[in-house]
């Protein structure tokens, strides 16, 4: 399995929701149908869009940081 996925399942494992249930809230905020598979397939597949990563990260109760590993600056 790709990183992406790993990550996105050990963060709504931590939230004790499934990706379907994942889903379900990315479709409710889009105001439009998101499926399971849909999901699956684009995370599969490292398809998956920064703004629907961004959207994961709300809906999780997450924020994205970019770090400048160069000198560990967070932005």
């Amino acid at each position: 399995m790709s990183k992406i996925v790993n990550e996105i399942k050990n963060l709504t494992n931590d939230r004790d929701m499934t990706l379907k249930e994942l889903a379900e809230q990315i479709g409710k905020c889009q105001n439009k149908k998101y499926s399971l598979a849909s999901l699956s397939q684009k995370l599969r597949n490292e398809t998956i869009s920064y703004k629907e990563v961004k959207l994961i990260a709300q809906i999780l109760g997450y924020k994205i940081k970019f770090v400048d590993i160069r000198n560990n600056s967070f932005y």
